[in-house]
């Protein structure tokens, strides 16, 4: 059976419950190794009233930890976690926690990386410059990672991921989309994929803008380069999700965040998974955040960690 390092995320939210509910399953299908200490494991255990398995494998990474973090665990009477809250030890930890996942599937210690949900803002606090998973890994490996979401029914790979909106028509360059959809086929062999267009109407031939143009050459140009016709568009994006493009495409690429993960999300939500691909190591993640409104109140649902996993397990 495959090991799988499971970083903990951010410990106000829900990823140790989830840890917690899945475990008896997922032992079944591999080995999981959860980087978190014994100290917030406990704390967590009391307050959703879920009792740690006994084959509940945890690597400690306490003495990675800043000093002051590590003499708050030490001290008893320390709150080690505050569901619900944004706080700068919760950044620090959940960092920390995958920064040791990952260091233990590079040094050949398992075999691959999942990631349950961190929060940015928490991260930024604990003065960790990285806006998420992706872009630390991408940083990390000094390769741009390729975020990849979604299900068995459809899977979305965005062109651009954390940047703001007014920067993305910047970044449709014909170079930039060509190593993407080289990289992108290289990473995830898909049979066709559909691209979309930046903008309403995918430009409209120009009158509402060239960066349709730009994208058009870019596939015309891969998939020669390719010598097989693999990416289809640039589509208008208010008609690439549509139920019969569905039913002929299971591979989206959208230039913008929001652009691909809307549709997504509003249809499958709960079992979609987040994917990064185009790095020297697999690594898969729920599609979902910390979820602070139900943290800590056993309300917490597994279909996309489980589908995560299992995406790990099959490649």
């Amino acid at each position: 059976m495959k090991k799988i390092a499971i970083s903990i995320g951010d410990i106000n939210g829900i990823g140790i419950e989830i840890a917690l509910k899945s475990h008896k399953k997922i032992s079944k299908l591999c080995k999981p190794v959860y980087f978190v200490d014994d100290e917030i494991l406990s704390a967590a255990s009391k307050i959703l009233k879920i009792e740690i398995p006994k084959d509940f494998k945890n690597k400690n990474i306490k003495k990675h930890l800043s000093k002051e973090f590590r003499d708050s665990i030490k001290n008893k009477d320390c709150k080690l976690i505050n569901p619900a809250k944004i706080t700068k030890e919760s950044g620090e930890y959940s960092f920390t926690s995958l920064k040791c996942a990952l260091d233990s599937v590079i040094q050949k210690q398992n075999d691959a990386l999942l990631t349950l949900p961190i929060h940015k803002k928490a991260w930024n606090l604990a003065g960790i410059d990285y806006v998420g998973h992706t872009d630390f890994l991408s940083h990390y490996f000094n390769d741009s990672g390729i975020m990849m979401l979604g299900c068995k029914k459809m899977f979305v790979a965005l062109f651009s991921d954390h940047i703001p909106l007014s920067k993305v028509a910047s970044k449709i360059e014909f170079e930039s989309l060509c190593n993407f959809f080289e990289r992108f086929y290289k990473s995830f062999k898909c049979k066709k994929a559909l691209v979309l267009g930046l903008n309403p109407h995918a430009g409209d031939g120009g009158v509402l803008g060239n960066e349709d143009k730009i994208i058009n050459k870019a596939i015309e140009y891969t998939n020669k380069k390719l010598n097989k016709n693999i990416f289809f568009g640039a589509i208008s994006p208010d008609v690439a999700f549509s139920e019969e493009n569905r039913k002929k495409y299971q591979v989206f690429i959208a230039m913008y965040h929001d652009q691909g993960l809307i549709p997504l999300k509003a249809l499958y939500f709960e079992e979609s998974i987040n994917i990064t691909l185009g790095l020297p190591i697999l690594r898969s993640s729920v599609d979902h955040g910390v979820a602070f409104d139900i943290a800590y109140q056993n309300k917490a649902k597994t279909k996309s960690y489980l589908n995560a996993l299992d995406f790990l397990i099959k490649n």
